[in-house]
């Protein structure tokens, strides 16, 4: 469905409701405030050994930063106090998560889209782009295709077009919970698509999203317009305050991002801090669910992604997810299959807590295994299986937790965030981590996997806090291997 200049106009004009962004404004403006971050960024050039050592202190302590101490953790040049920075990352993710890491699958459901994201290989301008948007039945031969690999979670991808409304993502959300196959199933489902009104998301609220999840791309606003000329998208406002109407409309687990390599990124990491001091400010100290940091990536027919002069190497990007960590030491933090496997090696230590692996964003694509560039929005760094994703990580002595335990016991919001900031949610996850992993090691892993699997439960179960837990977890492994499935305590 191509839709006219005209026709794109009207739709976008009955989407966007004023009213819902002037009530978040204070005088006027956003919380984002171009010259304070530059001035900010400006003033903390060049801090001394003390101040940074300070800083990381107060984020293990699981505080969240001020914008001058996160802007003179960004302004810092000593290589030996980000070698302190990468391991005190790592110690507040573990402090916080335990050594669990969540998993996902990306499942994109439509590429039509109205906006003209120069980056983006959706982008309405795009011929080349081939068109698609599942119909139920290809909804459910997607997931079916995904549970017969072992995945438990998704996130459902939208592009921003009127045939991807609310009544169509609410009915997709329906499909994936209700198809099954052999003992799996999808336990979560969080979104990415447009941002919506407060009555549009109360709807999605009663059909059970798990997070919604709205990336703000780039947070600067000159930019944003160069680089949003058209759409629903071309609308900064409100696409910023998307995640505030979620929270008003009861959706309390939502995700921010932003896309590193649109412009520069330590702005953008000010950006995200800036997001969720907001959020915290007027929902009770409830900030996101989860932090995003993509990397721009090459899309067909898009030379944009190629010529941008805010590409982030691999030294860097490290750093800005480290970054990111200390700052908001209690929020959950998602490293995606767009980087290469070796990235994701080096970056996964220094705090992130939720991956995807055996992605394919392709229209249609599990089902039918195939890779088509010319319906995908970016091209994948790491094409492994989920199989052995999983087996590297229990390697590495991290185990895969497909949990869903938190969404569904009510365990969001204010209370998951008030036991984040504690340093106490693994208490509660590392136990169903366990639960989930065994499933998957008798249910679809591989014989090699199944060996490290089994070796690394045994290790996570004396490694639990109390004997009473330890022997509840074994009764319930004892259950599972039994037949079994979807124990959680």
């Amino acid at each position: 469905m191509i839709m006219s200049k005209a026709e794109i106009d009207r739709w976008v004009s009955q989407v966007i409701k004023p009213e819902q962004i002037e009530r978040y404004l204070v005088n006027g403006h956003d919380f984002i405030d171009d010259s304070f971050i530059q001035e900010t960024l400006l003033k903390n050039k060049n801090p001394d050994k003390s101040r940074i050592r300070e800083i990381i202190a107060k984020s293990l302590e699981l505080q969240r930063l001020e914008p001058e101490e996160t802007a003179a953790l960004l302004n810092c040049e000593d290589e030996e106090l980000w070698e302190e920075m990468y391991k005190a990352g790592g110690q507040i993710k573990e402090k916080v998560y335990g050594r669990r890491i969540v998993f996902f699958a990306p499942l994109y459901i439509s590429n039509y889209c109205v906006n003209s994201c120069v980056y983006c290989g959706f982008r309405s301008e795009n011929d080349k782009s081939i068109r698609k948007q599942l119909t139920m039945e290809e909804v459910a031969a997607e997931v079916r295709a995904l549970v017969s690999k072992g995945h438990k979670r998704l996130i459902v991808v939208f592009g921003e077009h009127p045939l991807s409304d609310v009544h169509f993502i609410a009915k997709t959300l329906e499909t994936v919970y209700s198809t099954k196959e052999g003992r799996g199933e999808i336990r979560r489902c969080n979104v990415n698509a447009a941002p919506m009104s407060i009555e549009d998301l109360e709807i999605l609220r009663d059909v059970g999203i798990g997070t919604f999840q709205v990336f703000q791309e780039t947070y600067h606003h000159e930019t944003y317009k160069k680089l949003h000329p058209r759409g629903i998208k071309a609308n900064y406002g409100w696409r910023l305050y998307a995640l505030h109407r979620a929270m008003e409309a009861g959706v309390d687990d939502v995700g921010i991002g932003a896309l590193f390599g649109l412009y520069d990124p330590k702005f953008e990491v000010m950006g995200l801090l800036m997001h969720t001091i907001d959020l915290e400010k007027r929902f009770g100290g409830v900030g996101p669910h989860t932090i995003s940091f993509p990397r721009l990536e090459p899309a067909s027919n898009t030379p944009f992604t190629r010529k941008s002069k805010y590409l982030v190497d691999d030294k860097t990007f490290k750093k800005l997810v480290t970054v990111i960590r200390l700052s908001v030491p209690y929020t959950g933090m998602i490293l995606t299959a767009r980087e290469t496997p070796e990235v994701r090696r080096d970056i996964i230590p220094v705090g992130v807590t939720q991956i995807d692996a055996g992605s394919n964003i392709g229209i249609g694509a599990y089902s039918t295994d195939t890779v088509d560039y010319d319906r995908q929005q970016f091209i994948l760094g790491d094409n492994r299986s989920l199989d052995e994703v999983i087996r590297e990580m229990a390697e590495s002595g991290r185990i895969t937790s497909f949990c869903t335990a938190d969404y569904r016991c009510g365990r969001t919001g204010n209370y998951f965030m008030d036991i984040a900031k504690k340093g106490k949610i693994h208490h509660l996850c590392m136990p169903n981590a366990i639960l989930t992993f065994k499933e998957y090691l008798l249910d679809y892993a591989s014989e090699e996997t199944k060996k490290v699997g089994e070796k690394l439960i045994q290790k996570e179960l004396e490694a639990l806090p109390s004997e009473a837990l330890r022997n509840t977890v074994k009764e319930m492994l004892t259950r599972i291997e039994k037949g079994e499935r979807d124990l959680f305590l």
